[in-house]
């Protein structure tokens, strides 16, 4: 006897074959283009269709792309010309205490990589945190910001129009504000360069991360500069955001939230489970951390990381890209009476828990797992939070390398692990 649901679903797999095949069709003699999939049929049909052309031009087989567990609909506003997802495994570790002035209590903290060992080593460095009584973590400043470039006649018309700026804050406050309900200019700072003048506008977004409201908001206030001075528009980024590349005005004036995480473990602890003492940490942070990062001229004075980062972004929805300032980090590590003092500076991480990748279902779960995702009250109190567990995982992972290098156990924890 045959299955009724089985003969049915086989039968609707048959005409989405075979609709998709229909359309692949209409793709190939130019009559829809690649593009556009979306407009003749629904987003999941499009995804198919697109993995049935691409399979057949390059010879790949991408079954595992296309097996997803939402509606392709779910991303239309993350990306374009969708063929499925790529799947990325995901961890966490802890749970870690976290005092801070958004996020408090004991957290499990979502990682999301393709390096082996390193949740291991960043759970060995929570382990400790939580032995020593958990970590602290402050939000020390918020702000995203956008810098357009203007072009004027000559240095005298750039100081004008610095001075005018500053004379004028409620006007482009007052229009950039109306582009949003959430977000607030709260500043706007000329630098003048020759021709050129560059007004970096400063906001505070709440809880998104804020870079398209951002730009939104700073071109119409860039609309109101260009009809009262002399001033034109060249670019609505002149690069001095900075957004996506490393600089040093990040580093010195932070962008997104400043945050940092400190803990100060007891002697004893950290001989008995990191198996090397306060003095041989503070030497390697001295020596490498600092010094090697002065030399190398980077703008991150930390060891690792960017790995806790990039994890966690991909875990919770942020902006990967980002992780070039996210890792603008200073790690300090001194001797105290009491033990090993470390803390990680973190002074452009740009994170949101409304908008963007958030929204996607399997990066939304990982927003719950630290409870913060969507708007906090009061509003920028998710954003706060997030930022602050990460910097708490930053901090176990500076802990657990910087260890491994004392004892010189690093490589032979990747070899024990099989990485």
């Amino acid at each position: 006897m045959t299955d009724s649901n089985t003969d049915t679903d086989t039968d609707t797999e048959v005409e989405a074959e075979a609709a998709a095949e229909a359309l692949a069709e209409r793709v190939r003699a130019g009559e829809i283009r690649f593009h556009a999939l979306e407009e003749h049929t629904d987003a999941d049909t499009a995804t198919s269709v697109r993995r049935l052309l691409v399979e057949e031009q390059s010879g790949a087989s991408l079954d595992h792309v296309g097996a997803y567990s939402f509606d392709a609909a779910d991303a239309d506003a993350n990306i374009e010309n969708m063929t499925g997802t790529v799947q990325i495994p995901a961890g966490v570790v802890g749970p870690v205490s976290v005092d801070g002035g958004a996020a408090a209590g004991e957290y499990y903290l979502p990682m999301a990589t393709t390096e082996g060992a390193l949740l291991a080593s960043v759970n060995r460095g929570c382990s400790v945190i939580d032995r020593a009584g958990g970590a602290i973590a402050r939000v020390t400043a918020t702000g995203m910001t956008r810098a357009p470039v203007f072009r004027v006649e000559s240095v005298v018309e750039g100081e004008a129009l610095a001075s005018w700026v500053r004379d004028n804050g409620a006007k482009l406050k007052e229009a950039a504000e109306e582009t949003t309900s959430h977000g607030e200019l709260d500043a706007v700072k000329p630098y003048v360069v020759g021709d050129n003048v560059f007004l970096r506008f400063r906001y505070d977004t709440k809880d998104a991360m804020g870079m398209n409201m951002a730009t939104i908001a700073t071109q119409a206030a860039c609309e109101v500069v260009e009809r009262e001075t002399p001033a034109s528009l060249v670019a609505l980024s002149g690069n001095l955001c900075t957004d996506k590349k490393p600089a040093a005005i990040n580093a010195v004036e932070g962008r997104g939230r400043s945050v940092t995480a400190d803990v100060l473990i007891p002697r004893d602890v950290v001989e008995a489970r990191l198996h090397t003492t306060p003095e041989a940490v503070a030497e390697i942070n001295t020596r490498k951390n600092l010094v090697g990062s002065a030399k190398a001229g980077s703008f991150g004075f930390n060891a690792h990381v960017a790995n806790v980062v990039a994890a966690m972004f991909l875990a919770t929805g942020q902006d990967a890209a980002q992780v070039v300032e996210g890792a603008n980090a200073i790690t300090t590590a001194e001797v105290r009476e009491e033990g090993l003092y470390a803390s990680v500076s973190l002074a452009s991480l740009e994170v949101g828990t409304v908008g963007g990748g958030t929204k996607l279902p399997t990066q939304a779960e990982g927003l719950d797992v630290l409870g913060v995702r969507g708007g906090g009250d009061p509003p920028g109190a998710n954003a706060d939070a997030l930022a602050e567990c990460i910097a708490v995982g930053a901090l176990a992972g500076e802990l657990s390398l910087l260890s491994a290098l004392a004892s010189r156990h690093l490589s032979s924890a990747h070899e024990s692990l099989g990485r």
